[in-house]
């Protein structure tokens, strides 16, 4: 067999290597890529439009979910489920009267809900993008809570401004707590409540039953 040859194939294989291992970069890449539209949802479009590159917003991603694998989340209690729900059924109660204050108790009572779950508290940013790995769909809805808490303590938000972030804390609240609470007649909400059986933290429905 001639140099030539032999070169000739060196090179061939050289090349299919490369093909292979480029294939191997782009399956490895888009696998990640579905596994994080799937855990984070509406979470990875926001990422992707506010780092603007999607290896960049898949590489935060990806941190925020290694930090949150970090923590020892745990579930409530019974007794102090009973006891979150019973608080946050006073603060709404509340609202009719009292919408300011009715907001910062929603607030605190939400902080205090994830500090029992295991999640730090004391940065607002950190804390959205620690629980958006858990429950990615409320997780904007939370920060428009928040941004709403801070026009409240500026005395710039509306009384519907309030009513819609109360309504926003209490989407979080009860993935948090794992159960359906809402306000009793004249509160933020109106209507019922309802206690649900435990539910993951990615957010798997559980069974639901109604209590009246």
């Amino acid at each position: 067999m001639g140099t030539g040859v032999i070169i000739a194939i060196v090179v061939a294989v050289v090349v299919l290597v490369a093909i292979a291992g480029a294939v191997a970069t782009i399956g490895a890449r888009r696998h990640r890529t579905k596994q994080l539209q799937e855990r984070f949802g509406p979470e990875y479009d926001r990422a992707l439009e506010q780092h603007g590159s999607r290896k960049e917003a898949e590489t935060k991603l990806t941190e925020r979910k290694e930090r949150r694998e970090g923590l020892e989340i745990r579930q409530l209690e019974p007794a102090q489920r009973d006891r979150f729900a019973e608080e946050w059924r006073g603060v709404q109660g509340r609202f009719v009267d009292a919408p300011q204050e009715a907001v910062r108790e929603s607030d605190r009572l939400v902080k205090e809900v994830m500090r029992q779950r295991g999640y730090p508290v004391d940065n607002f940013d950190q804390r959205a993008d620690d629980v958006s790995v858990d429950h990615p769909h409320v997780v904007e809805n939370f920060r428009s809570a928040g941004q709403i808490a801070e026009r409240n303590e500026r005395g710039e938000a509306s009384t519907e401004d309030l009513r819609q972030a109360t309504v926003h804390y209490r989407a979080l609240f009860e993935e948090l707590l794992e159960t359906r609470v809402t306000a009793g007649r004249g509160g933020a909400n109106g209507g019922r409540r309802e206690t649900r059986g435990h539910d993951s933290d990615s957010g798997a429905g559980g069974h639901r039953e109604e209590v009246r």
